[in-house]
């Protein structure tokens, strides 16, 4: 069975909690790392023969699995290491971190336990590469992504610029022309390239990826970009480490800048040293010299001195590169003069790992630049998503920015062509900064004095909701009439009303059926790709297909997004639906009828929730389902059994409540439950027959035995209980026990039906599981849990539609609701009113 992202992730951060507390993200990323790749290359060199990498004898992970409780485990492993990278060239690589430093691993025992531990858990099944490509090389490259997100995010503000977020890369790649038609010859070059991350996902855009070329000067972070290439298929990476401004590598034999197709790059932001140690310009520098104290504009001109003729490139820049004037200025006309820029992209603040300032993505096309008349420009830096203590692009953001970008679709407050004639005119002299050409900020919520004044809504504020009146032509007349006077309307509903007006109204219920059907349409087309999709079949691929043409399906739609209809598949895909497609397209619709029995971890501990829980005890067998969970076949095959058993269930809480009724009306420091409690504070049976029996003694036995034979007699109980009571008041305390008695003895009857109901019901489930036609696996997989739960969260956007028209229309019946003279005219009255009070209570003034 192949194993689910989600588990490999779970397990590598579980090798994070081994060393997390000797030493900070920034140092134990190395030792995680290395391990990941380590384990990756030897189980690779056991199931391909053609694997990048050789890994020699005694090297191969299981041999440092022996090194298990050996007091020499760090100084063995270091061996291997070393003879790993000597035999592939990677010193300097993989050998970086020491396994044997006491300073960061522990003395002694401490440093045997911890390696001992993290060498267990990369021993754990989820954690085998030696599957074929297609399955294996996206899962690790994804997990190794995972971890130095993860990494950049816990290192701090001074040691998490090695990683570019995975969204912005995929921007860049995106807006620098990457596309299916770009070739496997074309080159692409990171000047300060980090971890590689960005390189990667740059080469990913294109079908059969790129030649690539980085630099980097950190040696941490080189060693890092290094093994991510060989992780990703790219051993053949040409990178170098140096430092690219005062070292550059790639230099023609002039002495010039190698140029490449396409450049990518995240440099250090504001570089305060960037010419320290700088002895020549090597030809970048031709449109002025970058101030000595501010690095942005020195790899601004390194990229475009890298670009081919016909190259393209998009850097990431803070977003004082686009305003600040002195040398800058300078060097900011001339390059919008050469016709360099093709666009600039706004994006949040906060973004970044290492900076929380706004930064942005400056697109360079060399190719079209002597034709360019204006620069395309998009400010996104309102779209995003809070992540702990960074912000994140989800996956509408990135799309929006991307379709935008390349159809050069202009929208107000968002996207703007912007002609080079009004940039370098005398009133904007060549500043790029955003806020002046597109207005991104939020329009004023003006109110109406006049209104205040004399009453009625301003129409044209109904005006302003014409998005809605256009979906729901007669809407706006069911909500609204003519106010007396001109300009103003009057309000048919009190604010408390509006939503429920809104919700029944026939053109909102019209309006659903509208979407309804968008959305069987969606389900119509696509229903058939889910069912064939299996081995052989790319996860992504069949993703993509799903999210585009849902997002094409509901561009259209009335007054719903289709970047929110996109952003639900896929936060449904993230969360849940990739990795049961991972699953099926390695072990096919098999792998939706496993159900596994969970097992204690070394500790005697279960990590997982079980869905199921067959008999109980030490005997209990806690069951998981991989793919289908037990509500969905229980709801397509057990739906008697299951409303008889919820009957049960209602029946059992009914009883439930009355005790706990009874308990509280008789349970308090005087009650007559108050002696039936035990330590735990519950009332028990035991201690009510107790009670009961020392009662039964205190009572005219001649009263109670009248009462035992009427009431057996079917006599007046109700009258005889009176007398009684009257007669004898401890009587009382002895029916509300014979109560509790009754429903205790009924609650554990009906209790004990719905435990034997349910685990027959349970049963049944397990054993369906084995018993699914491939038929029933694909309809409960493809249509009862993806396409449902899609549908569930697409359906929610109709409460927003009716929410935001509700609260717009709910805000200004109330704001106008009162003019201003009945309001002062009532606040005078108030006046009075507390003034007598006063002056009745001896107070005046």
């Amino acid at each position: 069975m192949a194993v689910k992202k989600s588990q490999i992730y779970s397990s590598l951060w579980k090798s994070c909690d081994a060393l997390r507390g000797g030493m900070d993200a920034s140092q134990y990323k190395d030792y995680i790392l290395t391990l990941l790749f380590l384990k990756y290359v030897s189980d690779r060199s056991d199931s391909d023969p053609e694997a990048q990498i050789e890994v020699p004898e005694g090297c191969h992970f299981e041999d440092m699995l022996a090194l298990k409780g050996s007091k020499d485990i760090g100084e063995e492993i270091d061996k291997i290491v070393e003879k790993i990278a000597e035999t592939n060239g990677l010193g300097g690589v993989i050998n970086n971190a020491s396994f044997n430093d006491p300073a960061k691993l522990g003395d002694g025992k401490d440093m045997v336990e911890r390696l001992s531990n993290l060498l267990e858990i990369f021993s754990r099944p989820e954690l085998d590469f030696r599957k074929n490509r297609a399955e294996g090389d996206d899962i690790l490259g994804d997990a190794y992504e995972y971890l130095m997100r993860h990494f950049a995010t816990e290192s701090g503000k001074s040691k998490g610029q090695f990683y570019t977020p995975a969204e912005v890369s995929r921007i860049m790649a995106k807006a620098v022309g990457i596309n299916y038609r770009t070739p496997r010859t074309a080159t692409i070059y990171d000047p300060t390239c980090g971890s590689g991350s960005l390189l990667l996902k740059a080469a990913d855009a294109a079908p059969d990826g790129l030649s690539i070329y980085g630099q980097e000067k950190d040696v941490a972070t080189f060693a890092l970009a290094r093994m991510n290439m060989v992780i990703h298929n790219n051993a053949d990476a040409e990178l170098w480490r140096g430092n690219v401004i005062t070292q550059p590598h790639f230099k023609n034999p002039n002495g010039s800048l190698r140029t490449f197709d396409f450049v990518v790059a995240n440099p250090p932001f504001s570089d305060k040293a960037w010419s320290t140690g700088l002895e020549q310009d090597f030809g970048r520098f031709v449109d002025g010299t970058p101030p000595a104290k501010n690095g942005d504009y020195a790899y601004l001109l390194h990229v475009i001195g890298s670009i081919k003729s016909t190259g393209k490139a998009v850097i990431v820049m803070p977003h004082g590169v686009l305003f600040r004037g002195n040398a800058e200025g300078e060097i900011r006309r001339r390059i919008i003069a050469r016709g360099y820029i093709k666009g600039i992209i706004g994006l949040p603040a906060n973004l970044f790992y290492g900076t929380g300032i706004p930064a942005c993505l400056v697109v360079l096309d060399k190719e079209n630049a002597q034709a360019r008349t204006g620069i395309f420009m998009i400010d996104a830096s309102k779209g995003f998503v809070k992540d702990g203590p960074k912000n994140r692009l989800r996956h509408q953001d990135v799309h929006k920015i991307v379709d935008v970008f390349l159809r050069g679709t202009q929208i107000p407050g968002y996207s703007r062509m912007v002609s080079v004639a009004e940039i370098m005119s005398a009133e904007n002299g060549g500043n790029l900064n955003l806020p002046r050409y597109i207005d991104s900020s939020e329009p004023e919520d003006l109110q109406d004095i006049d209104a205040h004044l004399k009453g009625g809504i301003p129409a044209a504020d109904i005006d302003a909701l014409d998005r809605f009146w256009r979906a729901m032509p007669s809407l706006r007349d069911a909500m609204f009439q003519q106010h007396e006077r001109s300009g103003y309307l009057s309000a048919r509903h009190a604010p408390t009303e509006v939503r429920g007006s809104i919700t029944q109204h026939p053109d909102f219920v019209s309006l659903g059926h509208r979407l309804d059907q968008v959305f069987a349409e969606w389900r119509g087309a696509n229903i058939e790709r889910m069912r064939r999709f299996g081995p052989g079949q790319h996860p992504k691929d069949l993703i993509h297909a799903l999210s585009e043409d849902l997002l094409e399906r509901f561009r259209a739609a009335p007054l719903i997004d289709g970047y929110d209809a996109y952003q639900h598949i896929m936060t449904f895909w993230s969360d849940v639906m990739q990795d049961d497609a991972y699953l099926i397209a390695s072990d096919g619709w098999d792998a939706a009828r496993a159900i596994r029995e969970l097992v204690k971890d070394k500790d005697g501990k279960f990590t997982e929730e079980p869905d199921i829980v067959l008999g109980s005890g030490r005997s209990a067998r806690r069951l998981k389902a991989e793919i289908i969970p037990p509500a969905l076949i229980v709801a397509r095959f057990f739906a008697k059994e299951n409303a008889a058993l919820e009957a049960m269930e209602a029946e059992l809480e009914d009883v439930e409540q009355r005790i706990a009724e009874l308990d509280e009306e008789h349970g308090g420091e005087d009650g007559t439950l108050v002696e039936c409690r035990n330590d735990k504070g519950k009332v028990t049976s035991a201690l009510l027959k107790a009670r009961r029996k020392t009662l039964v003694g205190e009572l005219d036995q001649g009263l109670f035995k009248r009462y035992d034979k009427l009431a057996k007699q079917g006599g007046a109980e109700e009258r005889i209980k009176a007398e009684l009571i009257e007669a004898v008041p401890d009587f009382l305390e002895m029916l509300v026990i014979d109560d509790m008695l009754r429903l205790l003895d009924d609650e554990s009857e009906r209790a004990t039906a719905v435990k034997q109901a349910r685990a027959k019901l349970d049963a049944k489930t397990v054993a369906k599981y084995a018993q699914l036609t491939e038929a029933e696996a694909k309809a409960l997989v493809a249509e009862d849990k993806w396409i449902s739960a899609i549908e569930t969260a697409i359906r929610g956007e109709r409460d927003r539609i009716a929410q935001g028209l509700t609260g717009r229309i709910a805000t200004l019946v109330e704001r106008y609701a009162e003019t201003l003279p009945v309001l002062s005219e009532r606040i005078a009255k108030l006046d009075g009113k507390v003034a007598e009070h006063l002056k009745a209570m001896g107070f005046a003034w």
